[in-house]
């Protein structure tokens, strides 16, 4: 029987951990010699990994920042529900909202500071230590203390590692020239905690009324759509910001992402919380198939943009969804049919964008076009279908353990490679060994699935611990 008692959802635990460790392998792929163009972002290619916005496709790089972008918007939920249901007064839950974004803030700027490779392009054995002092420090602002401490004494705690690090920050000098700057940021934690506040925001008043959320997301667009008409207040707004280190209005587009996902994760707070059924078994043999439908949907998703094959693209994903849509419709367990729900906004999306792919020149990453969004909306969703089938329904959960535990503890596994993992082969001499290496492209991705691999380990032993980072 299905167990939809629990209140933590393993398979979106490991959609936003597949979402965190697919950014570090792609990161820490080597440039030297280039591996195939799908292996890098599809405005990047090889060989010489020059921007260009005007080339259109995505590949799975491009899918891994707006899915954990989807996994924070269907975690609000959780993360709210709680709260309201311990009869938390709204304001002081609004104020924990804008707390957490200016952590986010503050993360985003102190770990772009302490990063080897920001002091220094080739950085030295100074360099490598500042990392890993860095990392000591960040563990102890953002660890989730002990509740045997006293409040007295976790802020204490908490005060001498901040005071520690704007020390640290004062001191620190740049190739760029100068020191310190609030400009100096990790733009994909800035642009997560934009949408963290304004998404948790909207959500906390419009959890009873979904259709005023989509509502919302209709308004959003269409200053998305007319932002770039000079001389209109539409333009004006767009560009407004009295912070614009920490806020601009244009990272609001990714709330196309993160909305949707807070949607979906309505529906899987709601499936987890209801009673377990009598008839709660699937039938394996139709849940094996649906699996394969959802990776189906994904790679021809993918590869078909990537290889411009649009119209083919679209004819594979209505036939597999079509598919997965008749199988589900016989489906009578309590799971099934929460598929099925889930199957049918993720058709929605990805439909809905691959409409709009033609506009803005064909999809595209950077800068995002409209059909990006929807699309990795649809993909999100069939990830997830897929990731929960194997947790839920086939008891993988011992072999998706790593994913969970990395997306449990997410922040930890962001930045471990940049200031613990890599750090550690540069002092321990693993660096040098792998340069003696003749250089080939496996060699590059090699070391970056290493480097991925090691984080991972770390970051699943952390998260063992029960040292959670405040998120």
């Amino acid at each position: 029987m299905i167990d939809t008692t629990t209140r933590r959802a393993d398979a979106l635990d490991a959609l936003r951990g597949l979402a965190i460790l697919l950014m570090i392998l792609s990161g820490a792929i080597h440039y030297i010699i280039p591996l195939p163009a799908w292996m890098y972002h599809a405005q990047v290619p090889p060989p010489a990994f020059i921007f260009n916005p005007n080339l259109p496709g995505i590949t799975w790089v491009d899918l891994v920042f707006p899915f954990f972008l989807f996994a924070m918007g269907a975690a609000f939920p959780f993360a709210l529900s709680k709260k309201i249901e311990n009869g938390t007064p709204q304001w002081k839950t609004v104020l924990q909202i804008l707390q957490r974004g200016v952590l986010l803030v503050w993360f985003a700027i102190f770990i772009q500071h302490i990063k080897p490779f920001s002091l220094h392009p080739e950085p030295t054995m100074l360099d490598w230590l500042t990392g890993l002092l860095g990392f000591a420090l960040l563990f102890t602002m953002f660890l989730r203390l002990p509740q045997t401490l006293t409040v007295w004494q976790r802020a204490v705690v908490k005060c001498i590692a901040c005071g520690a690090a704007v020390l640290l920050l004062a001191v620190l000098q740049y190739p760029q020239g100068g020191g310190f700057s609030a400009g100096r940021s990790d733009i994909i934690i800035i642009v997560l905690a934009n949408t963290a506040v304004f998404g948790s925001l909207l959500w906390l008043w419009t959890r009873n009324a979904p259709l005023v959320r989509l509502g919302i997301l209709g308004v959003l667009f269409a200053l998305r759509l007319t932002q770039n008409i000079e001389g209109s207040w539409n333009h004006w707004l767009w560009m407004q910001t009295p912070v614009p280190w920490a806020y601009k209005l244009y990272y609001l587009q990714y709330l196309f992402i993160v909305l949707p996902g807070s949607i979906v994760g309505d529906m899987i707070y709601a499936h987890l919380h209801s009673p377990a059924s009598e008839n709660a078994k699937p039938h394996t043999g139709g849940m094996s198939i649906l699996l394969g439908l959802m990776t189906l949907i994904v790679v021809t998703t993918v590869a078909g943009l990537f290889m411009r094959l649009t119209t083919l693209t679209l004819m594979a994903d209505v036939s597999y969804a079509a598919c997965a849509f008749i199988l589900l419709s016989n489906e009578k367990s309590v799971i099934g049919q929460h598929y099925k729900q889930l199957l049918c906004w993720g058709i929605y999306w990805l439909l809905l964008g691959l409409c709009f792919e033609a506009y803005e020149g064909g999809i595209k990453k950077d800068h995002p076009t409209v059909s990006y969004y929807f699309v990795m909306d649809g993909l999100a969703i069939m990830t997830y279908i897929a990731l929960s089938v194997v947790v839920n329904v086939f008891r993988g959960r011992r072999a998706a353990a790593l994913l969970i535990e990395n997306g449990q503890n997410p922040m930890v596994a962001y930045i471990a490679g940049a200031t613990v993992v890599m750090p550690v082969m540069a002092i321990c001499g693993i660096d040098g060994m792998i340069a003696m290496i003749p250089q080939a492209p496996w060699v590059g991705l090699a070391k970056g699935i290493f480097i991925t691999a090691m984080v991972a380990l770390l970051t699943s032993y952390i998260t063992k611990r029960k040292w959670f980072w405040i998120t």
